[in-house]
């Protein structure tokens, strides 16, 4: 007897099986509808009740269920299609940026839910947030040309300056899409994280980049999540702030609260009141100071809400801010190298030339634990990632699934230890360790170096504009200063 399937399952087939059926008959044995028609809806154009909205609920590759609507009314001819995901809103934000170098490029799948800001970086373009979108980045570059070209001959009699640069805009957006103009960038920014670039195995750091984040009360609030306002408290000590008066409930073991000591103890638990990140609530944030034998003192905090589940650990490192970076490579020859510890920082850049893997800085966010459980962790949140929706759906050709199973199975056997490679370590703040197991002398299969840092990490991190000495000497604005236009 065949395993009884989820209600997930049940209503969000992948679109190539959904096809065929629909091509074999027109409804299923129980009766029900591959797209669903719901007759009778309002026109939003004309406010006809006679327009007809059509529904199919679907999979998409590297993605996850989304729902894709279709509306039209018989008596003005108003059409309009649009794409919402059906899942919830995710715990985290998610930015995505892609690189178009070739036309290939250009056919690549965008999900782009009524939540994400689309951005083309080399003509500062941003398209707000609006209507969901599932098409490709050609049909976006296109859309948006067709959108702006609307009114054009109004603009030019009446403003024709502006009509100019438009028009200007909408020939570049025009070449973008043909594939004349590359290399170009593209960002998709989600705070709500239900949106999507395909990405391809062949992809470098460069070229594709994601990067997940926890949204801001603002961002909460605009999602409906909760109100901007419910800021996480203050971080002077108040009676009600204390560990045995705090709400929720501290966890069970000694805890004090981090304000109550004038210096932080190593190994003993500070608690103190946060919001969420997922959803505003009140929660609790735990935070811990470890010293790590040859390196430096770290501090891992976790967050565990009790309202919706977000949970998340990270590790800080402090210090002063050195004058160069540091470049650890790491020979991994057999399974005890996997159990070597490694603290990979927020800044820090991972590589494994030989598994042809490549984690870029803020990817991961700062974690400490073992080089088998880093590339593990690396391993799920990618597959989640690519397949996301089972057996890699049926729209995802054969040499590409191949190619993704063949990167998988390769990374697996690493983290089994049946293969050699070597992981690099580039961290420009010098905040990242791995374990030598001949400390302190030196290990045979550790190279520690250290390098200048680029003006663009400089840029990255903000030392460009930091001033530490001679900041107090500086003079305040004159009256004859403005501000904003002021």
């Amino acid at each position: 007897m065949a395993q009884e399937q989820s209600l997930a399952k049940d209503l969000f087939e992948d679109m190539g099986r959904k096809v065929a059926e629909a091509s074999a008959r027109d409804d299923d044995v129980d009766g029900t509808k591959v797209v669903e028609e719901i007759k009778e809806t309002l026109c939003m154009n004309c406010h006809s009740e006679d327009a007809s909205t059509r529904l199919l609920l679907t999979k998409i590759p590297f993605f996850r269920e989304i729902v894709i609507m279709s509306s039209e009314c018989p008596d003005c001819g108003w059409k309009n299609a649009e794409v919402q995901p059906a899942g919830e809103i995710q715990q985290r934000g998610v930015k995505i940026t892609l690189r178009i170098d070739t036309a290939e490029d250009l056919s690549r799948q965008i999900v782009k839910s009524d939540t994400a800001v689309f951005r083309v970086e080399d003509i500062d373009l941003e398209i707000p947030p609006g209507r969901g979108q599932l098409t490709n980045v050609e049909g976006v570059l296109s859309m948006v040309a067709q959108d702006l070209e609307q009114k054009q001959e109004e603009r030019k009699e009446v403003i024709p300056e502006v009509y100019e640069k438009i028009q200007g805009v909408i020939e570049t957006l025009k070449e973008m899409a043909a594939g004349k103009r590359t290399p170009i960038k593209i960002t998709v920014d989600d705070p709500a994280g239900n949106s999507s670039i395909e990405p391809s195995i062949q992809d470098t750091a460069a070229k594709y980049f994601r990067h997940e984040y926890p949204r801001s009360p603002e961002q909460n609030a605009a999602l409906g999540l909760g109100d901007s306002s419910d800021a996480a408290p203050p971080t002077e000590i108040r009676p009600e702030y204390h560990a045995d008066q705090m709400y929720p409930r501290m966890p069970q073991g000694p805890m004090v609260n981090n304000v109550d000591e004038e210096d932080i103890v190593e190994n003993q638990v500070y608690s103190f009141p946060a919001s969420c990140p997922g959803c505003t609530k009140p929660c609790t944030t735990n935070m811990k100071m470890v010293n790590i034998p040859h390196f430096k003192q770290v501090v891992l905090m976790s967050t565990v809400c009790e309202h919706c589940g977000y949970r998340s650990n990270e590790v800080k490192t402090g210090g002063e801010v050195p004058d160069k970076g540091r470049r650890i490579t790491v020979s991994v020859e057999n399974k005890e190298d996997l159990s070597r510890d490694i603290l990979k920082a927020e800044s820090c850049a991972m590589s494994c030339p030989e598994l042809h893997l490549s984690v870029e800085p803020g990817t991961l966010g700062g974690r400490f634990t073992t080089i088998e459980g880093l590339l593990t962790q690396v391993r799920d949140d990618l597959r989640r990632s690519i397949f996301d929706i089972g057996e890699g759906g049926d729209s995802m050709d054969s040499a590409t699934k191949t190619k993704w199973d063949d990167f998988f199975g390769q990374l697996t056997s690493a983290i089994n230890g049946e293969i050699k490679f070597t992981i690099i370590l580039s961290d420009p703040l010098a905040s990242s360790y791995v374990q030598s197991f001949a400390a302190p002398e030196p290990d045979a299969q550790m190279k520690v170096e250290e390098y200048e840092r680029t003006a663009e990490e400089e840029e990255d991190l903000g030392l460009k504009d930091m001033k530490t000495e001679g900041y107090e000497d500086e003079q305040p604005a004159t009256n004859g200063a403005t501000t904003n236009g002021a």
